[in-house]
């Protein structure tokens, strides 16, 4: 029977090749979404195991928060941005829960991120949202909860407009832009609380500063962890 079942599975990898989404390469295992190579590659952070890291470092000044984490460095044309492409507009959201467990994974390892109350996906506007389909953050949040075990808030805060893109925007700018376009919801059962706010990839820190903020003034704590940063 297993061997019948081997060659039931080789036959499928004919006309449905399970493909590495970093290089294309054929994996064997259904259950991986990247192979060895590609894996090695992702240039991982550490900086769940460090206080007042590159990540903590952004907010200074601006968000007292508790902790912050990217699990890797984001590049330009690197494997990491072909892979982030395919999770955020190709549908591909397989691709964030399986990051969202390798970061789940991470921070279980880390007693940096101990207590959490709950994880807050970054919210996106609603019409982005309708058209994308998803929101990238809260399928990394999904993936990370079913590691560490603790729940996916959805419905705590909202975008309350849209932004212009970020992309060509100085630090100046992308904080002026943001500023203001969040709003909590529900929020009487969050005070006091320690909540995980995740997003795919933290640049200047200003979306998830302003996000942020609308929970500290609720006497909300806040740590904040990313797929990826933006090396500067």
């Amino acid at each position: 029977m297993k061997i019948l079942q081997e060659a039931v599975n080789s036959f499928s990898h004919i006309f449905f090749p399970h493909i590495c989404v970093g290089c294309g390469t054929d994996l064997i295992d259904d259950s991986q979404l990247i192979c060895l190579h590609c894996m090695h590659k992702l240039p991982v952070t550490h900086f769940e195991l460090h206080a007042n890291n590159p990540i903590e470092k952004i907010f200074w000044g601006r968000a007292p928060i508790q902790s912050a984490s990217a699990q890797y460095y984001f590049t330009k044309n690197s494997i990491l941005q072909q892979i982030l492409h395919q999770f955020k507009y190709e549908g591909k959201k397989q691709i964030g829960t399986y990051f969202g467990k390798i970061i789940g994974e991470t921070l279980s390892k880390s007693n940096r991120f101990n207590n959490l109350d709950a994880l807050v996906p970054l919210p996106l506007f609603a019409s982005k949202e309708r058209k994308r389909g998803y929101n990238q953050a809260t399928v990394l949040a999904d993936g990370i909860s079913s590691v560490i075990k603790v729940p996916v808030l959805n419905n705590c805060i909202e975008r309350i407009s849209a932004t212009e893109t970020q992309t060509l925007k100085n630090r100046m700018e992308r904080w002026h832009n943001i500023s203001g376009k969040f709003r909590l919801k529900n929020k009487e059962h969050l005070i006091g609380k320690h909540i995980l706010l995740v997003d795919d990839v933290i640049t200047t820190g200003a979306t998830l500063d302003a996000c942020a903020n609308e929970f500290l003034k609720e006497e909300i704590r806040v740590s904040i962890v990313t797929l990826a940063c933006a090396q500067s």
